[in-house]
């Protein structure tokens, strides 16, 4: 059905035709039989209306008028289609449309309920409240009005529930109107959808009722409410939808009770929005209340709906409130007939409840037949509650009560009476209550109690019962197997962005095995992260479902059919690690509060958090809309910084483990580590810190000190036997030894390419080297334990070897190699394209082009390696990996124009074409020379804003383009009539415009006022074979007049467009310029780190040295995995642990922050008020108590007294005195009266 979204959630604007089913399916009643009213002298039927509106029908059967007495809706009225339907409309009262649908007294409930939920699009309560009583114009008491405001449409905005009143300006429905809009202006829209008041009034009572009427509907109908005369009543336009029930009636009231009933049972069966676990609740509700509204509450109760009544809020309410409260049933004598024994206190209950009926309903004249049906409310008291203004709980707590009572009423012994208690709190999203009421510690809860509503609470989103739940013994490793994780993966939305790449995969599998019933598994899971994640980690779940980590999707895809078309006994098993299994779930939902819960009980917290924001950075660029991808780019942010604060807490602690936290291969995470994690997430500010700065500059420099000049290391690489001199200092095998033992000391001031952060602890050859044989105290990781075993320290390499070692394996040994050597290339390039450029064969090339091609070959031979030979993944991964990378394109770009040049200049017929080539090539050769400069400070922020505001110029030059073309064509055919070169006009239309900007404006042949010296012709034959055309000077002041208008746009509009985008990215940069530095720093530390130790040309020698290693020898590459630690047993445990505490104290810090704001001060009192008003009001409980009891006290002395005197007397005397009252009842009578 077409809708169109009105502003602030009103209804949806539905056209016509797509209604026009209504009338055929609902129905109104039309009086058939007319049966006179007695005291209308003839005039008035008895269903309400004239004579004169009855159709003739009704008035021409004499013989049936004659021989009924009583007008029956069901005899004497007949079903027509519904003629009132659709919008309604308040006229200026300036609130949204409502819903309104006349409808018959006998229609079927599921009919009206199915076009509420799916046409009115009305959400699916958590509660319903039936309000009954206090119609009519007597005025409504103040507290009562209060008790609604505060009481009812607060609890039920708490709970999500619908309102259900008569909807009329009159009464309770009017105070219940009311409540609601001052409640709508105090709460944003989306708590105001929460609540959702629905009228149900008789046709027949509403006044202006014709106004509604439309037989096609109306979209909107217009209402004017104004003064109803007695007999009806206006609608009230606080409601959002109204049934009015037709039972062929005017003027009448009750015509709605019996639909209404009817409709509330159904809708008492129906599952809450989300909930499988319990139906909709429905509770009844009492207020004031005259004696017609008996039978409808005698009947309810028979349905086993409970009841809430509002003690002392007149009429009904206090005649219920005080037989239930007051009379007590006689109890049984232990000796003497059973059944006479019945008989008389059956006797003596009516007589009792006959007395409270006379005390509040004297005047009522079919007293036995009202009292008939208050003896069957009374024998029903167990589903009514008493509720006093003056008491202490909450009116949601009340509610709750009230319906776990009539609940109780339903449950077996063996079952756990709290059960539906707990069910009603997690489906209200109160955890106050839960906490209150149920988990105060005087309940035994069970795991078999619990299970049921953990699942509504995580498939709901309420992470505050999740962690309620787990902190009263819910084991989360019971909980949480692979069948219910796939049951909570099915349970997510199908429009949520997740939801929707789980059903394309499961359509995948649907097509590969012919299963129209499958569901979604563990394998659509895995393989949605494996294509979130990407390389990072291995694949998720494939073990559960035996498939290969290393196969390929295809036939991962056909493994996974394969296993799924069995048994699947896998589903019967424990998650392994049931905390991350929900986190991934709730990150993948974009569920804030849920996935920090399930993170702060997830080990590993900073890989945790950084893969949450992996995860939620890659879903918020395929999210479609805004604000989800907004929510899920702040969610992705709020992670990266918890994981930055975590890491901060344990860098602050112990420098060293946090190395280790950085490097360590998680099992957790497929073998992912923070850095590659945090790579990957493009996680700027983790960077940043100082702690992965401190282990990136200790890999950058080796076993070298940082900040050693970089003169003696380019003098060291010119005369390697200086290596052995003082001239380099190095971190000698004695301080290595007592490194543990003193303080750390502060590293040198920064040199150009490095900074300092903080403290030096470990090489990163001493991390990984400890890491192997670490056997610290937990409590001091600078001492070594006593008796270390030696032989856990790699074999003692002779000094001139591991001096050796120590310079050349250093990444930046190797980039100043490979500096050095690149300007050397880039000037013997140009030596061989200004000087030594010599003919083609056989004249050429030179000796110096032979070096330079011989060059070019060891950097592809580099290239090569880079590219297919290095790590661990399939050829097709490692060449997407190399492209993603933009300075691999200009390799790849430089390479291939070197050998098409190469190629080229080698014949004489391409000769040129070749050359030109090549000097193209150079410009691209020298343009990667800016990449090694990445690693300068102040340098490498400026080659990131120079990357952004290129792509800033491309929109200039689209404007720019436009801009041209537009005044280069139109100056052009005014200047020239005719000009068929191509030549000529190509440069007149885009270049000569474009030199127009830079101020080479040719006036002379512009301006045809000037004196242009140029040999021009109007001959087309001349023109045709290329003579210049003379210009046309009939149209040359509108070319003068587009001229200043181009110079006017180009030169001041888009230059300084220009300008000023260059200047907001240059400002936007360099206000995080140390951040981006940091994190392109860590790229090129990797790169040279995987290097080998010589630069090109000679790198040829490492090359050939790792063939014959790798090949021949088997040696395996220590540089495969580039920064990972592999710690197995007692070290990883002790890390995982250590890692653990130290989000405990983080968390513990945030906690006392949190506690320290503003907010959560007055919270605190606003706690503390309230606990202060619940004492005064059990003060006022038990005053009250206080003084019944003083009254009872008093009635019994004065009994006593009487019966003593009676008896003092004669028998046939009769005491003067009448017997004594009690003086609750006097003070009853004097406030009726």
């Amino acid at each position: 059905m077409n809708e169109k979204e009105v502003e602030e959630g009103a209804v949806a604007l539905m056209p016509k035709q797509d209604l026009s089913w209504i009338p055929k399916l609902l129905k109104k009643r039309v009086c058939t039989t007319f049966v006179e009213d007695s005291f209308s002298n003839g005039g008035r039927c008895q269903c309400g209306a004239t004579r004169d509106s009855h159709p003739s029908v009704a008035l021409g059967d004499y013989f049936s008028t004659a021989i009924v007495s009583h007008w029956d809706s069901t005899q004497h009225s007949s079903e027509q289609p519904t003629d009132a339907y659709g919008e309604l409309e308040f006229a200026g009262a300036g609130k949204r449309h409502s819903y309104f649908l006349r409808l018959s007294s006998t229609t079927d409930p599921f009919v009206v309920f199915d076009i509420m939920r799916q046409h009115w699009k009305l959400g699916l309560p958590n509660l319903v409240v039936s309000v009954v009583g206090g119609e009519g114009r007597l005025k409504v008491k103040s507290w009562v009005r209060e008790v609604l405001r505060q009481g009812l449409v607060k609890a039920a905005q708490s709970t999500g529930a619908w309102i259900i009143t008569s909807g009329l300006r009159e009464g309770i429905g009017k105070c219940v109107g009311e409540a609601v809009r001052d409640h709508a202006t105090a709460v944003s829209s989306v708590n105001l959808n929460k609540v959702v008041p629905i009228g149900i009034a008789p046709w027949g009572m509403v006044h202006n009722r014709l106004q509604l009427v439309d037989p096609e509907g109306s979209f909107p109908a217009k209402y004017f409410v104004q003064n109803a005369p007695r007999g009806t009543c206006s609608l009230d336009n606080n409601y959002k939808a109204f049934l009015l029930v037709d039972d062929g009636t005017e003027g009448r009231k009750g015509g709605e009770v019996c639909f209404r009933g009817r409709l509330e049972d159904y809708i008492s069966h129906q599952r809450p929005a989300g909930s499988a676990s319990i139906d909709i609740p429905v509770l009844n509700m009492l207020i004031s209340g005259q004696v017609s509204m008996v039978e409808a509450l005698e009947i309810s109760l028979k349905n086993s709906m409970p009841w809430l009544v509002l003690a002392c809020s007149g009429g009904l309410a206090n005649l219920v409130s005080d037989i239930v409260e007051n009379v007590q049933s006689v109890p049984m004598s232990a000796f003497g007939g059973a059944e006479e024994e019945e008989g008389s206190s059956n006797m003596e209950l009516r007589e009792r409840i006959t007395m409270k009926v006379k005390k509040h309903f004297p005047s009522e004249q079919d007293m036995d037949k009202l009292v008939d049906k208050v003896l069957s409310i009374y024998q029903n008291k167990d589903l009514i509650s008493i509720y006093h203004a003056e008491g202490v709980d909450d009116f949601d707590t009340v509610m709750l009560k009230v319906l776990v009572q009539a609940s109780k009423q339903r449950v077996s012994v063996s079952t756990n009476p709290y059960v539906d208690e707990l069910k009603l709190a997690v489906t209200w999203n109160r955890v106050d209550i839960a906490k209150s009421e149920l988990f105060s510690g005087n309940i035994d809860w069970k795991y078999e109690d619990l299970e049921v509503s953990m699942t509504d609470a995580l498939e709901n989103d309420k992470p505050q019962f999740v962690r309620l739940f787990i902190d009263n013994g819910l084991n989360i490793l019971n909980y949480l197997t692979y069948g219910r994780l796939e049951g909570l993966y099915d349970s997510i939305s199908k429009t949520s962005q997740a939801g929707m790449l789980l059903q394309h995969l499961l359509e995948e599998r649907i097509n590969e095995s012919n299963d129209q019933t499958c569901h979604v598994s563990l394998y659509e899971v895995s393989q949605l992260l494996e294509d979130l994640l990407g390389e990072v980690c291995q694949p998720f779940y494939r073990s559960v479902l035996c498939v290969d980590a290393a196969s390929t999707k295809r036939k991962a895809l056909k493994k996974a059919c394969k296993v799924l078309k069995e048994e699947c006994l896998y589903r019967q098993n424990m998650c392994k690690d049931p905390w991350l299994c929900l986190f991934l779930w709730a990150v993948l939902q974009n569920r804030g509060e849920m996935a920090i819960l399930c993170w702060e009980m997830c080990g590993e917290s900073v890989l945790t958090a950084l893969g949450g924001c992996k995860i939620l950075r890659e879903l918020s660029k395929l999210e479609i809309e805004t604000a989800a991808k907004l929510s899920m780019k702040e969610l992705a942010t709020k992670f990266e910084c918890m994981a930055h604060d975590v890491f901060s807490t344990c860098y602050q602690t112990k420098a060293s483990y946090s190395y280790k936290l950085l490097i360590r291969k998680s099992n957790l995470w497929g073998d992912a580590t923070c850095l590659k994690m945090a790579m990957a997430t493009d996680a700027r500010y983790f960077f940043s810190h100082d702690g992965v700065q401190s282990l990136l500059s200790q890999i950058w420099w080796g076993d070298m000190e940082r900040g050693t000049e970089l003169w003696k290391l380019a003098l060291t690489m010119i005369i390697p036997p200086l290596v052995y001199t003082n001239l380099i200092d190095f971190k000698s095998e004695k301080k290595a030894e007592n490194t543990e033992d003193v303080k750390s000391v502060m590293a040198p001031p920064p040199s150009a390419t490095d900074c300092n952060y903080g403290e030096t602890v470990f090489s990163f050859a001493d991390i990984k080297h400890n890491s192997e044989g670490d056997h610290e105290d937990s409590n001091n990781i600078r001492r070594p334990t006593k008796g270390t075993a030696t032989n856990s320290q790699p074999k003692k390499r002779p000094f001139w070897l591991s001096r050796w070692k120590q310079f050349w394996y250093a990444p930046v040994t190797s980039f100043i190699g490979n500096v050095v050597t690149y300007f050397l290339f880039l000037i013997l390039y140009a030596y061989v394209l200004l000087v030594d450029f010599k003919p083609p064969p056989p004249e050429g090339p030179a000796v110096s082009e032979y070096v330079l091609y011989f060059w070019v070959f060891t950097i592809v031979c580099e290239e090569i390696r880079e590219t297919f030979i290095v790590g661990s993944k399939t050829f097709c991964q490692r060449l997407m990996l190399y492209v993603q990378d933009v300075w691999n394109k200009f390799d790849v770009l430089a390479i291939s124009l070197f050998i098409a040049g190469l190629c080229c200049r080698m014949f004489s017929w391409s000769y040129n074409t070749g050359r030109d080539i090549l000097c193209m090539d150079y410009m691209v050769f020298t343009l990667r020379l800016i990449h090694i400069f990445a690693i300068h400070r102040q340098l490498g922020p400026k080659i990131i804003i120079l990357g952004k505001m290129i792509k800033d110029a491309f929109f200039f030059l689209f404007f720019l383009a436009v801009w041209l073309s537009a005044y280069g064509v139109a100056n052009q055919a005014l200047l020239y009539q005719y000009d068929p070169s191509p030549d000529r006009a190509f440069r007149r239309v885009l270049y000569r415009p474009y030199l127009h900007i830079f101020g080479q404006i040719p006036v002379e042949e512009i301006d045809t006022g000037k004196y242009w010296d140029r040999d021009c012709t109007d001959n087309l034959t001349l023109i045709n074979e290329g003579k210049e055309p003379c210009r046309d000077t009939s149209h040359n002041w509108l070319v003068v007049i587009l001229l200043v208008i181009f110079l006017l746009v180009t030169n001041i509009l888009l230059v300084n467009l220009l300008i000023a985008t260059f200047s907001y990215t240059f400002s936007k940069v360099q206000e995080h310029s140390d951040t981006y530095w940091k994190f392109q720093r860590y790229n090129l530390i990797v790169e040279y780190h995987s290097r080998p130790t010589l630069a090109p040309p000679f790198i040829i020698l490492s090359h050939i040295n790792l063939l014959i290693k790798r090949n021949l020898r088997k040696v395996p590459s220590t540089k495969i995995h580039r920064f990972a630690l592999q710690l197995k047993g007692r070290d990883a445990n002790k890390l995982v642990k250590w890692e653990t505490f130290q989000k405990e104290n983080f968390l513990a810090l945030e906690s006392k922050k949190q506690r320290g704001t503003d907010s959560e001060r007055l919270k605190r009192m606003t706690a503390k008020v309230d606990g202060v008003i619940k004492q005064v009001g059990e003060i006022r409980d038990v005053d009250r108590r206080l003084r019944a009891l003083e009254s009872d006290m008093e009635f019994c002395t004065s009994s006593l007294q009487w019966i003593m005197e009676a008896l003092s007397q004669s028998s046939t005397m009769k005491s003067p005195k009448t017997h004594p009252t009690r003086k609750a009842e006097q003070n009853q009578q004097t406030e009726r009266r």
